[in-house]
């Protein structure tokens, strides 16, 4: 079973996005069950979520979603804009959850904040 964390940080940034989509909630609890927990649990391949280079090592792994269902955004898919960083312990089989953002708002992931947790664990 995975256990799922989230920095205060990614909380306030989902709260905000949440404002603005409605279904992010139902939308982000489906992502972790038929994307994060099939991946590392059921190893079945996805393309939804890329590690971050320069941000990985022998005991976790930076990842970057790209493919991420919003229905606040009719006709875009999996290619919502919404993009979400998080990082996998596989030692103590964890997920924490360290930005999330729409592409229309920023373009980049904030890797100093990224830097900072790592340091951390």
């Amino acid at each position: 079973m995975i256990n799922y964390k989230t920095l205060p940080e990614f909380d306030k940034d989902f709260k905000s996005l949440l404002k603005r989509f409605r279904t992010l909630e139902n939308d982000f609890a489906t992502f972790k069950k038929f994307t994060i927990e099939t991946f590392y649990e059921q190893n079945i391949p996805t393309t939804a979520f890329v590690p971050i280079e320069g941000f990985c090592s022998e005991s976790y792994v930076s990842n970057k979603v790209r493919k991420f269902a919003c229905l606040s955004l009719p006709g875009r898919g999996n290619q919502s804009g919404i993009r979400i960083v998080f990082v996998w312990q596989e030692k103590i089989c964890t997920v924490t959850f360290v930005e999330i953002y729409f592409k229309g708002d920023k373009t980049e992931e904030d890797r100093e904040r990224l830097k900072e947790f790592l340091k951390k664990i």
